[in-house]
Formats: structure tokens, sequence, C-alpha cells
């Protein structure tokens, strides 16, 4: 019994003092040497290993020069794997505890390019378009004269071209269903968010053709002249141009019918009552 103990004692204290001697190697260690080592695992697209390296300055060089650098780099290893989601979180956590980083301007455009890059096909939910809108254009406010700016416009321009295709195909959806006035509540989303994107003019050649197919023809007619006036040189010109022919037709015949005299009416009444049912 007493040998057995005397084996065991020497073998904890051995690796007792392994145990030590590797806690001090990670101590000892420096934040610019592991930050270097993690840029050199960045560049090397080793984007998990530099997480962690960096993942221990952020824990053990809080407040130290190297930190945000850390935290930045942390985001852009997410970034750089698609894991948009952790991405945004690491950029996040550098806004809120970092205000004053050189980084703050870079993570906020890269945040907002996380959501753009999670924005879906038109058909499906637009929840993440919406958001990297509304991140593109906080960029925008708190860095108007930043070299991102041109491009968080673009970004903007082209992800409400997406909304606007979106709702844009749910009227024309609700037409061809023959839902005319929720048909007409999409068209004028289109005309009213995103007047400057491509879906303005057919949205208001099908709005016509919504009003239209209801019998609102007064209103129909003038959606036409207001199409020729605001896109004289449309490729639609020749539909609506046919459009705006009918309605006035269809309003001359209302006015004809309103016109016609009550002796008239009242012969073509006594001639149905002779005729019978």
């Amino acid at each position: 019994m007493t040998n057995s103990i005397s084996r065991i004692i020497p073998f904890v204290f051995v690796v007792a003092l392994l145990g030590c001697s590797s806690e001090e190697v990670t101590q000892q260690v420096s934040a610019e040497k592991r930050f270097a080592l993690a840029m050199r695992l960045f560049q090397e697209e080793e984007y998990t290993e530099a997480i962690e390296e960096l993942k221990i300055i952020t824990l053990q060089s809080q407040g130290s020069r190297l930190a945000d650098d850390a935290q930045f780099y942390m985001g852009e290893c997410r970034y750089m794997r698609g894991e948009f989601i952790l991405a945004a979180y690491e950029y996040d956590v550098l806004l809120r505890t970092m205000p004053t980083s050189e980084f703050v301007s870079r993570c906020r455009f890269r945040r907002a390019m996380c959501y753009y890059n999670l924005s879906p096909e038109s058909y499906r939910d637009q929840e993440y378009t919406k958001k990297a809108i509304d991140e593109f254009q906080a960029f925008l406010e708190y860095n108007p004269t930043d070299s991102l700016a041109a491009s968080a416009e673009v970004k903007i321009n082209e992800l409400n071209t997406k909304l606007a295709k979106k709702d844009f195909e749910n009227g024309v959806i609700y037409m061809k269903m023959e839902y005319y006035k929720a048909a007409t509540l999409y068209f004028d989303d289109v005309l009213e968010k995103y007047h400057d994107s491509p879906y303005a003019e057919p949205s208001l050649l099908k709005k016509a053709e919504a009003l239209y197919a209801r019998k609102r023809y007064e209103e129909a007619g003038k959606e036409t002249e207001r199409f020729l006036e605001k896109y004289p040189a449309s490729i639609l010109k020749p539909d609506v141009e046919r459009l705006r022919d009918e309605t006035k037709l269809r309003l001359l015949e209302l006015q004809n019918k309103e016109l016609k005299p009550p002796s008239e009416k009242n012969t073509t009444q006594d001639t149905t009552r002779s005729n019978g049912p």
C-alpha cells in the first residue's frame, strides 16, 4: 500500500507541474504575438483557428490597444466563413462596447453587408432585406462622407428594387385571381414607396387595368393620362393608349345611357313587359 502511494505522489506532482508550465506558456505569449499569429492564420484562411486566438485576446487583454482589432477580425473571420448572423453579432459587440474604435464605421458597413448577404429572392420573406436597408441607412447617417457611402447607396437602391419587385409580383398574382382591389393596393405601394424603381412604370399601368376591371373607368382614365405624362417614351405606351381609349369608350357609353330620353326608356321597358319574361 505504501509503495503504491509513493508511486502515485510523484506522478501527480509531475502532472501538476506540467499544467502550471503550460498555463505559464499561455500567459507568456504577448497579445501582440498572439494577434500576429491570428493575422497569419486569417491570411491563410484558417478562420476557425484565428478566431480562437482572437478570442483569447478579447478575454485576456480587454482595454488594450489590440482589443478592438481582435474583436473586429473575429467578425471578419465569421464573415469570410459565411456565418453572417454570428458576424453581425461580433460587429455589434464592437459597436456597443468600443464606440470610439477606429473600426466603428467599417463595422457598421460590414454589419449591413451581413444582412445584405442574407437577403433572399424576392418571392421569399424580406425581413433581412429590410434590415439591411435600415443598416445601410444608419451607416450613411453616421458616415455620410465615408469612402463606402456610395457603395451603401447602391446597395440600398438594389434592395429597394427587390422590395418593389415583390410588391409588383404580389399585385400581378392578385390580378390573376381577380382580386382587383388587393392588387391595386400592392401597385400603390410600389408607386408610393419605390417610385424610382423600374417597377413603377408597369405598376402604374397595372393599377389602371385593375381600376378598369373594377369598372372605375374615370379613375382608370386618369391613371392612363398620368402614365403618358410621366413616361412619354415608355415601351408600354401603346398598351396604355389602348386602355385609355377603352376607358373613354366606356365612359361615353355610360353618359349616353344617362342622357337617354325618359320616353325612350319607358318604351324599352314597355316592350320588355309585352314580350314577357
